[in-house]
């Protein structure tokens, strides 16, 4: 039977799985590494729209993973910094904005935890966190008092995610979790979300579930002033027709000065 990682192993845990995750998902179609160098853009409309005009703005993204997002919002004119602990992703993301010329971006290896002091104390214009984040971290109101750290006079928090109750959903459309399991979940299986038979070493990962509640909760705790919470019901999962539930969420919430 797996075990649940201690204090101090769940971390280690994941940052080795995401490390093998940087390979698979650099060469395989999921991300399409050379469509992106080409032009693509990996942001939603959405997002485009609520965060709004980036140009000549400090943006900050937290867990920015291999940096496709971070250099989406770099091509619209920000200037852009990327935050991630594993140092694969971020030698990929270095390198990918070396090839697309932007020569402005850069990269910082650190967990998200301690992002401030990697930083240097430096406060950004908008502080993003994009999809599939927030389960990797235990503690989401030391996440929100760090994000609200990183918020400059006058910025904002901007976090696009998965809603938790898509998470509950089998692939038939039915709930089989608890919204208000808290307990950490620990998965041993190989393969990623890009490639889910791609072979790797280090399978056991730890996550957490956080709701809606939770993350406005600790974001207002920690000082922040929430100026919209929107819920979309476009995601992975196709129910039948007729049935609808939100499978992602996004928010923004400002330094409140």
């Amino acid at each position: 039977m797996t075990t649940i990682p201690g204090a101090a192993d769940w971390r280690a845990a994941n940052r080795a799985n995401w490390d093998e995750r940087v390979p698979i998902h650099t060469s395989g179609p999921f991300y399409d590494l050379p469509a992106f160098v080409a032009g693509k853009d990996t942001l939603r409309d959405f997002e485009v729209a609520e965060v709004g005009d980036v140009q000549g703005r400090t943006l900050l993204h937290l867990q920015c993973h291999i940096g496709l997002d971070t250099l989406s919002w770099s091509r619209r004119g920000a200037t852009v910094t990327g935050l991630d602990f594993s140092p694969a992703a971020v030698k990929v993301a270095g390198d990918l904005a070396a090839r697309i010329g932007a020569a402005t971006a850069r990269f910082v290896t650190a967990d998200v935890y301690d992002a401030v002091q990697a930083l240097d104390g430096q406060r950004f214009d908008i502080v993003y966190t994009g999809f599939g984040a927030l389960c990797w971290l235990p503690d989401i109101a030391g996440w929100a008092r760090t994000a609200a750290a990183l918020v400059a006079e006058g910025g904002f928090l901007y976090l696009a995610e998965y809603h938790p109750v898509a998470d509950l959903l089998a692939d038939d459309g039915t709930i089989e979790q608890d919204y208000f399991h808290r307990a950490p979940i620990v998965v041993d299986a190989p393969g990623t979300y890009a490639d889910a038979a791609a072979p790797m070493a280090a399978t056991v990962t730890v996550e957490w579930r956080h709701g809606v509640g939770d993350v406005v909760s600790a974001l207002t705790a920690a000082g922040l002033r929430l100026e919209f919470l929107h819920e979309h019901d476009h995601g992975h999962f196709r129910l039948p027709a007729g049935q609808r539930v939100p499978q992602v969420y996004s928010l923004r919430a400002a330094e409140a000065g």
